[in-house]
């Protein structure tokens, strides 16, 4: 049973308003408001809890998300009705999405087990060197305290109230504020009372996890300010993030920010792959594009082919594999109209030229297909701006030159990829340089909309993709963006904490 309220410290809180829900299907339902309040309630609640449970051992802390992943599982049938009528998501999708959401909270219990991601160092004292005696030193990763993390609109489950950014601060060490989005409170709801019985079963600190819900910009804008708060983690959108990672910076003390805001993730359809087997890349970019009616972040948005009778092929095969794609329901009304507005813009610039177009209306999206030469597209910014949702556009190089170039000139991605026969391998070679300059992930021969949960996974790059190049918001590395380094210099090893004794 839904409550509608928020979890602050262990218990359920009325809001002094309301807003209602905007599901796909069904009725809307009454949610508590979140306000500057209720933030302070919670971070408060977070900094009292942060003593006892970052001084749990890692093999409790293992176990609580672990308990975690066990109750969210034991409320399967829930998650799914409520997820697919707050989303339009189809059930298998919310179904894979919950299995991805658990297999990290284990993973994350497997690697702290482990202890490696500690990074434990130590320089023996060295009292006769000379000319000057070396002091002992002793060094490891502590965590740096409250967290606050935002849900994401796109993966209700993965990215949002005990997704991978909550998790991997749990496993840090790290209470958590989450504050819920609006498009699926019902959803983030229900994960949090699985989080609250995982809380009691084990008995770690009320405070340990809170869950605000959505409704207004001020809750979000004063936990990123909240002086109790030590770090953020963001995925969303370029605007949005952007307007939260300025708020921490401009703090009187300054907090990170790790925001994943997207990107269109450009492919390089090299020549010889595209004349031998450029209607499958079609058919596979196509797919890729219209998977989920293309809301992920990971959305293979731009494809760069040189011009020629092979790039035409390649257009209507893609053409042809889309335009059988019917319309699909988005996850909410603003990023229907987002779409739209996405579409209109690189339908209006200089030198596009349509190949597939629909009318989208309502929360129902059709795929887009444009093309433009690469002068009319360095032309023109906006032609390299991310839009959510199932629309592609094919860049025609002129050549090898103009195709590196065109790799030279684009921003921050979260992945590049190389669609690459054995002949493309010295074209590979003069491009690899440039995108690993370019992305935090780079593919051969696939597509990037597939995120493997895993230890050498990397899901962050450069800026606009994220705000922190050094870090990934899905893998166990995830888990060092909430801990700090901290050096022992001759201390006891009675004070030391434990995991360095």
């Amino acid at each position: 049973m839904l409550t509608g309220k928020h979890l602050i410290a262990g218990k359920w809180v009325v809001g002094d308003t309301a807003f209602l829900s905007s599901p796909a299907t069904g009725e809307p339902m009454r949610f508590a408001v979140g306000t500057p309040a209720d933030v302070d309630r919670a971070a408060r609640a977070a900094e009292a809890a942060f003593a006892a449970y970052s001084a749990r051992t890692r093999d409790e802390r293992a176990r609580f998300l672990e308990r975690i992943a066990d109750e969210i599982e034991a409320r399967g049938a829930e998650v799914t009705a409520i997820g697919t009528a707050e989303t339009g998501l189809p059930a298998a999708r919310l179904e894979g999405e919950r299995g991805r959401t658990t297999g990290q909270l284990r993973l994350f219990a497997d690697h702290i087990r482990k202890g490696g991601y500690l990074d434990r160092r130590h320089d023996a004292a060295l009292p006769d060197r000379r000319p000057l005696p070396r002091p002992d030193l002793k060094m490891m990763q502590l965590p740096v305290g409250p967290v606050a993390v935002f849900g994401a609109s796109n993966f209700p489950l993965a990215f949002s109230t005990a997704g991978g950014d909550t998790g991997s601060a749990l496993a840090a060490g790290c209470p958590v504020v989450v504050k819920g989005h609006s498009a699926h409170p019902g959803t983030g709801e229900i994960i949090a009372q699985a989080i609250l019985a995982a809380i009691e079963a084990t008995g770690m600190p009320g405070g340990v996890f809170s869950l605000i819900q959505g409704g207004r910009r001020e809750a979000g804008e004063s936990l990123v300010q909240h002086p109790l708060i030590r770090a953020v983690g963001f995925t969303g959108s370029l605007r949005g993030g952007r307007a939260l990672y300025d708020l921490c910076a401009r703090r009187p003390d300054p907090i990170p920010f790790f925001g994943e805001l997207g990107s269109v993730n450009p492919n390089f359809l090299l020549p010889a792959a595209l004349a031998a087997r450029g209607d499958g890349i079609a058919a596979g970019w196509a797919a890729s594009l219209t998977q989920g009616a293309g809301q992920f972040c990971t959305n293979p948005g731009l494809m760069i082919a040189m011009e020629g009778p092979d790039a035409d092929a390649f257009e209507r095969a893609a053409s042809a594999a889309l335009a059988a794609v019917r319309g699909q329901t988005m996850l909410t009304d603003g990023i229907a109209a987002a779409y739209r507005e996405g579409q209109a813009r690189i339908a209006g610039a200089a030198g596009v030229e349509p190949l597939v177009e629909t009318t989208s209306g309502g929360r129902i999206a059709g795929p887009n297909l444009y093309k433009v030469a690469s002068d009319a597209f360095r032309r023109t910014h906006g032609l390299e701006e991310e839009v959510f949702g199932p629309l592609g556009l094919v860049v025609r190089a002129k050549n090898e030159e103009d195709m590196l170039d065109l790799a030279r000139g684009i921003g921050g991605q979260l992945t590049c990829t190389l669609h690459l026969n054995a002949d493309d391998t010295a074209l590979a070679k003069r491009l690899m340089p440039i995108l690993e300059r370019k992305a935090g992930r780079i593919l051969a021969n696939g597509f990037a909309t597939g995120v493997e949960v895993a230890d050498a996974m990397v899901h962050g790059g450069p800026y606009p993709a994220s705000t922190n190049f050094g870090a990934t918001s899905v893998g166990t590395l995830s888990i060092r963006r909430w801990l700090r380094p901290v050096c022992f210099q001759n201390i006891p090893d009675a004070l030391l904490p434990t995991d360095l004794r």
